[in-house]
């Protein structure tokens, strides 16, 4: 994989890890949360998608508006399950296994049922990169906190709608050719409008929503689509089955800010961890 590409991975994870670490302290309703966040960041693109398709760069077409409907719906299903996953268990539980099964998942499928064929020392890089996540996040069964086994279905589940949403998006980026900056944003504007009946029909909540949640809403609804634009932009030249393990390097990152910003433990096995990862990075760059 070019270094180029490495590095656009590489600050994607930290845009993914800092919106992660910010919409565990949001505050009341998650369906109403994810409804504000998913509004305001299709508010930000949708002009850069209008400005594609005036210019030509990206026509408006029933196949971007297909491939976009379908990401829609299981971005939705990842959100809503990533932030019920929130609600019910630890981050430090269901954040970790949810960014290891969903690249794991998408590794055996890109190569086994894609036929994608990326060389032997990119493999052995992606498998090193999930095993410095194990190293990272040490035993969830070990954790103290509330019902680990719960955290572990929850971040299973939420590891299989990564997946979904990964494969597809790589086949709408890679094999239609739609632009990612035009496709995502329209992946918001359906999201919007699958929640447009709950966020009307609870429109009072939502007023209070926007409200308590100001901070938390602005900052995912700009690190959110950044981290995930640049992902596409990666998975234009690129192989999913290494794009999706390299981006989960967001982990090794919030593992260091959660024990930087927030006293978190550990720090000696974070590190040792955040070395591995490294090596894996290294690894798919080769």
């Amino acid at each position: 994989m070019p270094p180029v590409t490495v590095a656009i991975v590489l600050v994607a994870a930290v845009a993914h890890a800092g919106w992660n670490l910010v919409s565990k302290y949001k505050k009341g309703d998650t369906l109403l949360f994810v409804g504000a966040y998913t509004t305001a960041s299709a508010i930000l693109c949708l002009p850069l998608a209008i400005g594609a398709a005036v210019s030509g760069s990206q026509p408006i077409t029933w196949a971007l508006v297909a491939a976009a409907a379908v990401s829609a719906a299981l971005h939705l299903t990842y959100s809503l399950t990533l932030q019920a996953g929130y609600d019910r268990a630890d981050l430090g539980v269901v954040y970790p296994i949810a960014r290891g099964v969903g690249p794991l998942l998408t590794i055996v499928i890109a190569i086994f049922l894609l036929g994608e064929r990326p060389t032997a020392l990119a493999i052995i890089g992606a498998l090193v990169i999930l095993a410095g996540i194990l190293v990272v996040t040490g035993n969830p069964f070990q954790r103290t906190g509330s019902r680990p086994l719960r955290g572990i279905a929850w971040g299973t589940t939420t590891g299989a709608t990564i997946a979904a949403y990964t494969l597809w998006d790589a086949f709408a980026i890679g094999s239609i050719g739609l632009a990612p900056v035009s496709y995502y944003a329209g992946t918001l504007v359906i999201q919007v409008v699958f929640l447009a009946p709950a966020i009307i029909r609870r429109r009072a909540a939502f007023a209070n929503t926007l409200r308590v949640n100001r901070a938390p809403i602005a900052a995912v609804a700009v690190l959110s689509p950044l981290a995930y634009i640049l992902v596409l932009t990666a998975m234009q030249t690129s192989p999913v089955a290494l794009v999706a393990p390299l981006r989960e390097a967001s982990i090794v990152i919030g593992a260091l800010l959660a024990w930087r910003l927030f006293g978190e433990g550990h720090l000696a096995r974070r590190l040792i961890g955040a070395v591995i990862v490294l090596a894996g990075i290294a690894g798919i760059s080769l």
